[in-house]
């Protein structure tokens, strides 16, 4: 009778561990995949407001008296991109050029003139899951 209880004694203590090894197992591949994925986003959201940044910079060198950017797309890294930058631009003034994507062509005070509405959006493809995921960030500037 000893024999047998001390059998299944162990017997438990066994699926009693391998559970436990499983259960940490578990949880160390989901907290590596939520590393991995705060990564990733805190990434994207950097770059969005480093293209952001750039839509400021780019309109400040470029003659908006004859036209306007409408559009600025980047890949980053240069080589073997791995996130997609799409940043859409809608202004806000009077007397803009015919080509500009405007949302107001009407505004009453000098000071909102040439304010500039930016669409940021930085996507990127999860190489290990195959998931795509998208960050979206809209600005209101005055270039």
């Amino acid at each position: 009778m000893r024999r047998g209880f001390t059998l299944l004694s162990a017997i438990f203590l066994m699926v009693l561990v391998a559970t436990l090894m499983v259960l940490a197992f578990s949880l160390s591949a989901q907290t590596k995949k939520q590393t991995g994925d705060i990564y990733m986003r805190e990434q994207a959201y950097l770059l969005g407001r480093s293209a952001t940044e750039f839509a400021l910079l780019a309109i400040s060198g470029h003659d908006n008296d004859v036209d306007c950017i409408n559009d600025i797309d980047m890949e980053f890294p240069e080589e073997d991109p791995v996130y997609d930058i799409n940043l859409t631009l809608y202004y806000l003034g009077r007397g803009l050029p015919a080509g500009c994507r405007t949302l107001d062509n009407a505004v009453a005070t000098d000071e909102s003139n040439g304010t500039v509405m930016i669409d940021t959006i930085v996507s990127y493809t999860d190489p290990a899951t195959g998931e795509k995921v998208r960050f979206h960030r809209r600005t209101i500037q005055k270039p």
